[in-house]
């Protein structure tokens, strides 16, 4: 049996073009470039039937990580202000940090978990983590976890 709360991560280019209409109706609502579902589907090319019935089960990755507590993995080189630069980066963006637990270094290489909310952000997540990722010092992250 199959559980309807299971979420998948998938590439855009692999999905029908519908799911692109439908994600770009949302956002033509959400900026105001559209006023009604109506305007939006027909900027968007896509039927009120298809956006009502996809509406609820399609969304881009950033849409689905605002409101969210994201939980990150990072391995960082053990140098003076790796984690500092993260922390402001993620507080720059208006993430709100809740919790940060960092190991003792082994090896030169230290394993650090933070979590912080999404609600506020100003950027998308997807923008944060590769930001992050090419801080120096920053060896991995990995989305952990998402409430």
């Amino acid at each position: 049996m199959m559980d309807d709360n299971v979420y998948y991560i998938v590439k855009r280019d692999v999905l029908p073009e519908v799911f692109h209409n439908v994600i770009k109706a949302k956002l033509l609502l959400a900026t105001g470039q559209a006023a009604t579902v109506n305007d939006a589907v027909r900027m968007a090319g896509i039927s009120r039937s298809a956006f009502y019935k996809y509406k609820d089960s399609v969304f881009s990755f950033s849409e689905a990580n605002r409101g969210k507590i994201v939980n990150l993995a990072l391995t960082l080189l053990d140098l003076p202000g790796v984690l500092s630069s993260i922390l402001n980066s993620i507080a720059g963006r208006r993430g709100n940090i809740l919790t940060i637990n960092q190991n003792i270094p082994i090896h030169g290489t230290a394993n650090v978990t933070i979590s912080f909310d999404t609600r506020l952000m100003e950027d998308d997540l997807e923008g944060l983590i590769h930001d992050l990722s090419a801080l120096n010092g920053v060896q991995k992250i990995e989305i952990i976890g998402q409430e």
